[in-house]
């Protein structure tokens, strides 16, 4: 029969039975849902970790000063990197990064794996183009100022990964992060300054994005050759330079492809300086003891306790105290206490939501390590050490 309800002097008519009066015939477009098939969780002890910088500028970027490829690759190789980015400014070649940073001559080192990119650098904001091979940079540079959508087709049709850049403040990055691969939520040596983009990261995290985060020295200037140049250039190697911070990645070998892989699946810590210790994140599944994942990785939860694992990798101070914490869903979980040493690590354990998206990520705090190339950076990070990305449980694979 046709029944008709009175709402508030509303008159509503439709096909009703009493089985369905007074519910709604729409499910919740917000509730919780099974998220289907997952990839399968990628080896934990096939892979190397590779450090390196991810955003540096070279003498073709114009508001850089005696900082030649040469002189950053030099440097590069002194500290031990093992790859590395020049990402000169797009905008001061007209797009042509190709016949200027990639073709420099000094564009070529015996031990770094050099990523082709560039900064993609808009009234928009600024954002980092990483690929293993050479691509058409020009056709990015082209539609800069055009709608998302259309940007976005540019960057799937080229294949490279796009980052965005210091995602708060002057050149904040305003076009949609659906269409970036990773965030800088750590630009240069000056840690605290980078609270908004940890919060916007926390906030894309929460959005349900698998956004990698990852860090940038966004260096400009080189090692100054006469006092002039030091006295004109305050911000120079003493203070900001290759590997502050440093981004590190579990890649499946040492190439170029396995490096952006790495970072596009996350598998990535950012530490203070390539010397700081590096933060490694894991999870025991099944509680035999052995780790089964580790950060980037995302996994269906089952509803059952779950135990994680932090450690330390690298130089810590043998005795000293390294405050662990970690986040949860974008707000503090848990604050743990590591002791320096062989084996600085922590453990906690907890039960991911069986329904719903759940990811959990590590800051650790502790003795500024000494980065005797750059000393004037310790003061600028002051005691951050370093930063894992997340473990995800129960995240759409799409994003």
């Amino acid at each position: 029969m046709r029944a008709y309800i009175f709402v508030a002097g509303l008159i509503m008519a439709g096909c009703i039975s009493s089985s369905t009066l007074g519910q709604s015939s729409h499910s919740n477009p917000w509730a919780p849902v099974d998220v289907g098939p997952l990839p399968p969780i990628a080896s934990l002890t096939d892979g190397v970790w590779l450090k390196g910088d991810l955003h540096l500028h070279s003498r073709h970027s114009h508001d850089s000063s005696n900082n030649s490829e040469a002189k950053i690759i030099a440097f590069s190789e002194s500290v031990g990197m093992d790859y590395l980015c020049i990402t000169d400014h797009d905008n001061h070649v007209q797009g042509d990064v190709a016949h200027n940073t990639w073709s420099d001559p000094e564009f070529k080192s015996k031990s770094l794996l050099l990523l082709y990119g560039a900064e993609w650098t808009t009234v928009r904001g600024h954002g980092n183009a990483f690929s293993a091979t050479p691509y058409d940079h020009q056709r990015l540079y082209d539609v800069r100022d055009q709608r998302d959508v259309v940007v976005g087709a540019v960057k799937r049709e080229l294949g490279i990964h796009l980052s965005a850049n210091h995602p708060s403040g002057k050149d904040h990055f305003g076009y949609s992060y659906d269409m970036v691969d990773s965030i800088e939520v750590w630009n240069s040596a000056v840690w605290p300054k980078n609270a908004n983009a940890i919060m916007i990261w926390d906030d894309m995290l929460s959005s349900g994005r698998k956004l990698t985060g990852r860090g940038g020295s966004d260096s400009h200037h080189g090692t100054p050759d006469t006092p002039e140049q030091a006295t004109k250039n305050t911000y120079q190697r003493q203070a900001n330079y290759v590997g502050t911070p440093t981004t590190w990645v579990f890649a499946k070998e040492r190439t170029l492809q396995a490096v952006v892989d790495a970072l596009t699946n996350g598998r990535v810590a950012v530490s203070a300086n390539p010397y700081a210790p590096r933060v490694e994140f894991y999870a025991d599944l099944d509680g035999d003891g052995k780790m089964d994942m580790m950060m980037g990785d995302n996994t269906k939860a089952t509803g059952k306790p779950i135990k994680f694992r932090i450690q330390l990798t690298g130089n810590t101070v043998a005795g000293a105290s390294y405050t662990v914490r970690v986040v949860k869903n974008g707000d503090p979980f848990s604050t743990l206490q590591a002791t320096g040493g062989k084996e600085a690590m922590v453990e906690f354990t907890d039960t991911p939501a069986s329904l719903g998206r759940t990811y959990y990520r590590i800051e650790v705090e502790g003795p500024p390590t000494a980065y005797p190339q750059v000393p004037g950076s310790m003061a600028l990070s002051g005691n951050m050490v370093g930063l894992s990305n997340p473990i995800y449980f129960n995240f759409d694979p799409k994003f």
